[in-house]
């Protein structure tokens, strides 16, 4: 196997898992009370299954502001947005939740992983640049004695 040279080197589904699995261990991230009730968007029926949903999203967000900076709210909510069934009616696109985006991106800026951007949007600090680099070489490449 070949050795990860930065974030776009690994799979996002091993990488998201990992870096979400070391942000719940840490401690650092505060789960707001209604993680387990709130829709992620106007399109959904219900909140997600998973307990550990908003770790994931965490993890994905910071990952794509890694790749890409300048995202904001709006952006992420066409991102995690999706197909809206309206019954009879033909389906449309509908945004997710910006709530829950502007939570996940105030709380990245408190723990100085992403900062705004001069252009608009959050981009990632070099701290954060660290964290998630360091996080990942712990999590997902064990290095062998």
């Amino acid at each position: 196997m070949a050795t990860a040279r930065n974030v776009k080197d690994v799979s996002p589904h091993e990488f998201v898992k990992a870096y979400a699995a070391h942000l719940k261990r840490s401690g650092k991230l505060e789960l707001p009370e209604w993680t387990d009730i709130v829709k992620t968007g106007v399109l959904k029926e219900l909140a997600p299954y998973d307990p550990d949903w908003y770790y994931i999203r965490v993890a994905s967000m910071s990952r794509k502001i890694y790749l890409r900076g300048g995202l904001g709210v709006g952006a992420f909510q066409r991102i995690y947005g999706g197909s809206k069934r309206n019954g009879s009616r033909p389906r449309h696109f509908g945004k997710s939740s910006g709530s829950v985006a502007r939570h996940i991106l105030q709380q990245l800026q408190n723990m100085n992983i992403v900062e705004p951007d001069t252009r608009g949007g959050r981009k990632i600090t070099s701290s954060g640049q660290r964290d998630l680099w360091t996080k990942l070489l712990e999590e997902l490449f064990v290095v062998a004695p």
